[in-house]
């Protein structure tokens, strides 16, 4: 596609070369259109700089340069995948590029499912309405320039609709294969009315990952979504989870985060019909050279709506985490029921927690709160356990998952999350034995 010249904002430079890195598309039709408009919505804003607000505590540097920082890929050893165990249609991109060999037969899924590649030469798809559309919404009031640069640039992802219940969850695996790789997938996603449907992803994707996934949830449906990111400590990611709600909807996410040189996960719920609930939760834990970034953007549009937003964070050696999140109450969203909270556990003087949580509320009939904190772990309570003859770093390791029971708790179904806390006792040994990753 060819790219006119950006807008000079005296923010942003480099945008072009991340363009030209990219090597933007060029594609006709609803995609082509939705393409084109995401390139002006980028080229109006720039990328992202350390001094904007949403950005003052995750230098997007990395993120923002035309190449990707090599990342070592890290070698489990004998470590099973993440849901292996669990009855899926898996789907799999390795370095961000569809593998059909290492993927089950999409046909099989008992839902609509294709790649964005194919869906690129139809004029008319059940996606025009979906793709970049819930991105676009979200650019304001806070711009998402990564978001934009996905939507332009995005050649491949994976389309679903849902019209009932889905028999099995479906499984997005990412393999990370090339030191120096650069992934952009672009995933939407329909559940129809009365529609349930689970999405698990996980692996580390590439060197540099930009994701969206944009997801449109009908009345009366539920949408579970759950994410464990991959081990490659070198790697770096921006991903987005953008969702609007119909009535009576539901919608839940959890993410578990154990590595990573920088990761910034940002969600934006929209809770646009009466009596909707979404549920948004994540766990961190970091060691040393490790920055993760939660922002988070609920929106109450609607009568006698639900959200909740749990974070965790675990950090130690100077790792440091980051919260930003925001709960806006529109005029007429009555009866609305908001929760908020995140909190970090410091192992050590040197790591930090960085929060910044918001409350906006144009409505009088209101429950909303919202908590911050970070402190050190309970000498008391460590004290009691080696009384009792656990040694500390057990102790330690039995308050952490306990600190981060909450979050957890956001997964209904227990397997997945017995398998969750299975992963956390066994990084927290490790890190307490040898300091692996």
């Amino acid at each position: 596609m060819a790219l006119p010249a950006t807008k000079d904002t005296g923010k942003g430079a480099g945008l072009d070369a991340r363009l030209q890195a990219l090597d933007v598309p060029d594609a006709g039709g609803w995609l082509g259109q939705a393409r084109r408009e995401a390139l002006a919505r980028l080229q109006a804003t720039g990328l992202p700089m350390k001094r904007d607000e949403y950005w003052r505590y995750t230098d997007p540097a990395s993120l923002n340069a035309p190449v990707a920082a090599v990342a070592a890929v890290f070698n489990p050893g004998d470590e099973a995948p993440t849901f292996d165990a669990v009855d899926r249609l898996k789907i799999v991109f390795v370095d961000g590029v569809f593998d059909p060999a290492a993927s089950d037969d999409l046909a099989m899924a008992g839902i609509e499912i294709e790649r964005l590649a194919s869906a690129a030469g139809s004029d008319i798809h059940w996606a025009q309405g979906v793709f970049g559309v819930l991105e676009a919404r979200a650019q304001s009031p806070v711009p998402r320039p990564f978001a934009a640069l996905n939507t332009a640039c995005a050649t491949d992802g994976i389309l679903i609709r849902a019209t009932g219940r889905a028999a099995r969850p479906v499984a997005l695996v990412y393999v990370h294969a090339s030191e120096s790789s650069d992934a952009t997938l672009h995933h939407c996603i329909k559940l129809e009315a009365g529609a349930e449907l689970t999405i698990l992803e996980s692996g580390p994707a590439a060197a540099r990952f930009t994701k969206v996934m944009e997801v449109e949830v009908g009345d009366g449906a539920r949408f579970h979504h759950i994410r464990v990111q991959g081990r490659d400590h070198e790697r770096r990611a921006v991903t987005h989870l953008f969702a609007r709600l119909g009535a009576g909807s539901l919608v839940k996410s959890f993410t578990l985060t154990t590595n990573g040189r920088l990761t910034r996960n940002e969600a934006v719920l929209e809770l646009a019909g009466p009596d909707a609930r979404a549920h948004i939760a994540g766990a961190a834990v970091g060691d040393g050279d490790f920055h993760h970034d939660d922002t988070v953007f609920v929106t109450h549009a609607a009568e006698r709506c639900e959200s909740r937003q749990v974070f965790k964070k675990v950090l130690k050696n100077g790792a440091t985490g980051v919260f930003q999140g925001k709960i806006l109450v529109k005029s007429g969203a009555q009866k609305t029921d908001g929760y908020q909270i995140s909190q970090a556990l410091l192992l050590d003087d040197d790591s930090q927690f960085l929060a910044k949580p918001e409350l906006e509320i144009y409505a009088d009939d209101v429950k909303c709160s919202h908590g911050s904190t970070s402190g050190a772990i309970d000498e008391t309570a460590l004290f009691y356990l080696q009384s009792r003859g656990v040694p500390r770093a057990s102790a330690q390791a039995l308050m952490v998952l306990a600190f981060l029971a909450e979050a957890i708790d956001e997964v209904e179904d227990e397997a997945i999350a017995d398998d969750i806390r299975g992963r956390l006792e066994g990084w927290l040994a490790r890190h307490a034995a040898k300091g692996g990753k």
